[in-house]
């Protein structure tokens, strides 16, 4: 297309979100894989945040959630229903799932084994209310879309997140390490949209893992990038904003490098300060000129086979995890004490070398990794996946279901960058999106064999199969060319229904207040405790409300989304459930806070000083 032709598009751009919480009692937890994490109560909902952007001729959905992330079945049947919703406008050629990597939400919303080992199996609410929210999101952006400038601005955060293993980046050359010096990724992105002048969203791009919130928390917590992006849209009804993901593979948010420690030690605390510094950043961003990007929108994906490949430096293994992830990441969730971070593992050594000796292809893939579980062999993971280069305007998102290390994510945006013409500023890797597969180390970080190098399924190749195949993708884009995207993942149709959270015992209760709250006043945390139905025969919009009355009317205050409200059930030894709610007393007057059960619902009223 002519630069003049190109200059008289403009991009249509569409906003919407809808929430994603899943059963909130009962449902093991997705992230750091703890089986007696299990949910118990609400800290914070989880939503699913959706931009459509059009350029006239080509567009893409692009969705920020809420969750640790995307499995295959949740994304192959959320193109399922885009298309049987929208007429097939969307489809895996076009469409951006990422997640936020949240480590405090629902699990169970997969099919491949080894994610439903924790959360005892599959969840059907939880998997509807996820693949349900997303495409309502979708849609809603899709209904909204509307003619609106793209601005991009670049700034640094260096204050929101710490280098958790720097004994393996520490093992990259200097140039690579060069642009680290803390050994952090400090860029922050906004791509800011407009319509009048006026910002009527935001997509807000920094590497830091979303795990301010222990493995010890048994509240359902959107974690830091959720609590930035909903204290944003706090402020203004209209405003849609996003915090995604990038190379956050080896960067933790608890800045002492211990669990829930860092800049304080209070989980909930944190999980406010390090969000409050990223929204701090988009805030400062937006603020900025910026460059209005081109309006051009491009997209090229293929589906990737890890497992076996051959590549420039060798040839990658099948999946297999380490021993170093059985241990957990210690600055962030502890995992079996009978293992530990790095090759201090002895009979998984003394196993693995046996076996390296018998099998040199094996030992040239994974090698010096401790064997603990041979994922890929058992059918417990995937070993395929979806990789996507995206462009908009001037900036490139190079889509991909890992969690990729700084220097690691550096390699790929070089390479990519230079197959482009582009700056390397100008792309970005998008981590966690479209599915899930773990880590992806450089060869030098791998050979340390942290919790990241452990986790690396496919061994020390696996980073160079992957920026081959981008290269490939970026090629393609810069000489407008089509690609095959190739054999599609099979579906994993095999699965366990999980008993843990189910309704189907549940002995029945009338609603009604146990526990009244006294008068209080402002910043004062109120309780109230309530006889309560179970919270998964019907996931509600919300499970409470407060109120405070003005004149004639109540009118709502704060509800499960608010920050400072909490919600935790208890089941005594006869089925019967109890909700205790707090709340931090805002403005005085008097309020009555209502527990919402499924068909009926239950208030006490107080007085605020």
């Amino acid at each position: 297309m002519s630069g003049m032709a190109t200059s008289q598009r403009s991009f249509l751009v569409g906003r919407g979100r809808a929430d994603i919480t899943g059963e909130p009692w009962g449902v093991g937890m997705m992230g750091y894989g703890m089986p007696d994490q299990r949910t118990r109560g609400i800290l914070s909902r989880q939503t699913a945040r959706a931009f459509v952007i059009d350029d006239g001729s080509r567009r893409i959905a692009f969705v920020v959630a809420d969750i640790g992330m995307f499995f295959q079945a949740g994304v192959d049947e959320i193109h399922v229903r885009l298309g049987r919703r929208l007429g097939g406008v969307y489809s895996a050629d076009n469409v951006v799932l990422t997640a936020t990597h949240t480590h405090c939400g629902p699990g169970g919303h997969g099919h491949h084994a080894l994610y439903n080992v924790t959360t005892s199996g599959f969840h059907r609410a939880t998997f509807e209310r996820l693949v349900d929210g997303v495409v309502e999101a979708v849609a809603r952006a899709h209904g909204d879309l509307s003619p609106a400038r793209l601005v991009l601005t670049r700034g640094e955060l260096s204050d929101a997140s710490a280098n958790r293993a720097r004994e393996a980046f520490e093992r990259n050359p200097a140039p690579d390490r060069a642009p680290f010096p803390d050994g952090v990724d400090p860029a922050a992105t906004l791509l800011r949209f407009e319509r009048d002048e006026r910002l009527v969203g935001a997509i807000h791009w920094f590497a830091v893992h979303n795990t301010s919130m222990t493995n010890r928390n048994r509240l359902i917590s959107s974690d830091n990038k959720g609590w930035a992006a909903a204290a944003w849209e706090a402020e203004d009804p209209d405003l849609v904003t996003a915090f995604a993901q990038t190379n956050a593979g080896d960067l933790s948010p608890n800045l002492d490098l211990r669990p829930g420690s860092g800049p304080t030690s209070d989980e909930r605390e944190n999980t406010r300060i390090i969000g409050e510094r990223q929204l701090a950043s988009a805030r400062s961003l937006a603020a900025e000129s910026g460059a209005e990007l081109e309006p051009v929108v491009d997209v090229r994906r293929v589906h990737l086979r890890l497992a076996r490949r051959t590549t420039a430096d060798g040839t990658t293994g099948r999946a297999v995890l380490g021993a170093s992830f059985a241990a957990g990441k210690l600055t962030d969730g502890p995992g079996s004490p009978l293992f530990d971070e790095g090759r201090r593992n002895p009979v998984p050594e003394r196993v693995s070398r046996w076996f390296y000796r018998r099998r040199p292809g094996f030992a040239d893939a994974q090698a010096p990794k401790d064997l603990f579980l041979p994922v890929g062999p058992m059918g417990w993971v995937a070993e395929t996946f979806t990789v996507q280069l995206v462009r908009i305007g001037a900036l490139h998102l190079v889509c991909l279901p890992f969690e990729v290390t700084v220097v690691a994510g550096l390699r790929i945006r070089t390479a990519v960058a230079a197959e482009l013409g582009a700056r390397v500023e100008d792309v970005l890797l998008q981590g966690y999106a479209n599915g899930y597969g773990h880590y992806v180390t450089t060869p030098e970080e791998y050979e340390v064999q942290l919790y990241e190098g452990g986790s690396t399924l496919f061994g020390r190749h696996q980073l160079t199969a992957i920026t081959e195949s981008v290269v490939g993708l970026a090629r393609a884009m810069a000489t407008g060319t089509d690609v095959e995207p190739g054999l599609a993942p099979r579906p994993h149709r095999f699965r366990v229904n999980s008993p843990a959270g189910s309704a189907r015992f549940e002995r029945g209760r009338t609603l009604d207040v146990l526990v009244q709250p006294g008068p209080a006043v402002v910043g004062a945390t109120v309780s109230a405790r309530f006889a309560a139905d179970h919270p998964n025969a019907v996931l509600r919009a919300t499970y409470l409300r407060v109120e405070r009355r003005q004149g004639d009317r109540w009118v709502t205050v704060a509800d499960d989304a608010s920050p400072g409200t909490t919600i935790t059930w208890s089941r005594d030894r006869r089925l019967r459930f109890t909700a205790d709610v707090t709340w931090v007393a805002g403005a005085p007057g008097t309020h009555r806070i209502t527990y919402v059960g499924r068909t009926e619902v239950s208030t006490t009223t107080f007085e605020v000083g």
